[in-house]
């Protein structure tokens, strides 16, 4: 399985679509709320979010949905990654409601070589986010280091500091 990318397997254009997708739960919701403090009643208040809001239920948090495309596009953009440089825009489209299903996709937009080191360089991309219906529900964009294979052969290789099993009696 492909963990992340060198700077050199950027290519700008590229569509990564991450798999597999990931259905909300209130559970998931609600965690993530209680994790983060964040207690807005539309999140999580049943009640208040069916008498109160344009909704009529609860919204799952938009920093949940961003977190999760982060994360679903580890494998594909950002596992080898040296450093998540900048978040340069977040955008929340439409709303997600618990029982729907995300899906991502990131299109490389830029890559150029880092001006300090030659071990490494700077990839900006863009994550979309979706339901299980093709709705558009976040964009963010950003930027990060990825080493470059030289980084990636002086440091151990591909899974660097792995231990060895030891086999009982060896």
């Amino acid at each position: 399985m492909q963990f992340g990318r060198t700077y050199e397997e950027f290519e700008v254009g590229a569509v990564y679509k991450h798999w597999p997708g990931k259905t909300v739960t209130e559970y998931d919701d609600h965690l993530f709320c209680l994790l983060t403090m964040n207690h807005h009643p539309l999140h999580m208040d049943v009640n208040y979010a069916e008498n109160t809001t344009d909704f009529g239920k609860n919204v799952v948090v938009g920093n949940y949905i961003y977190s999760l495309l982060l994360g679903m596009s580890v494998p594909d953009v950002s596992g080898k990654a040296i450093a998540n440089l900048e978040i340069e825009s977040l955008r929340h489209v439409a709303p997600t409601f618990h029982g729907d299903t995300i899906y991502g996709e990131t299109t490389v937009l830029d890559k150029t070589p880092s001006k300090s080191k030659n071990d490494r360089g700077i990839v900006y991309v863009e994550t979309k986010g979706y339901k299980q219906d093709g709705t558009l529900v976040c964009v963010f964009r950003r930027k990060v280091m990825v080493p470059t294979e030289t980084y990636i052969k002086e440091r151990g290789g591909e899974q660097p500091g792995r231990p060895e099993l030891k086999e009982q009696g060896k």
